[in-house]
């Protein structure tokens, strides 16, 4: 199976929905490198999966969230400017997974 890049960034706004979505990404192994943005790797069926359940949490009149699937060579071209990553929420050693 092959497995994709993923941005997951969301903007919620209810408190407890968007906590699920959280707890939902932190469960299919993101890590979290803003308040509400997840990056990660994910076998494709999973992508899927947790595109099911981040709707079936959210409302979507309110509320929208963003799957972005990346491809390697695409993600080592994404530059950073400024602050990046929140360094509260992720350490080098993480980074180094990604960049």
């Amino acid at each position: 199976m092959t497995s994709v890049l993923v941005w997951i960034i969301y903007d919620i706004v209810e408190n407890k929905p968007r906590t699920k979505v959280a707890k939902e990404c932190k469960k299919f192994g993101l890590i979290r490198v803003q308040k509400s943005v997840f990056l990660g790797r994910l076998e494709s069926n999973r992508f899927d999966e947790l595109s099911e359940k981040c709707r079936d949490l959210i409302d979507e009149k309110t509320d929208s969230v963003y799957l972005f699937p990346f491809c390697q060579e695409d993600f080592r071209n994404i530059k950073v400017l400024g602050q990046g990553f929140d360094r509260k929420l992720v350490n080098d050693e993480i980074l180094s997974k990604f960049f």
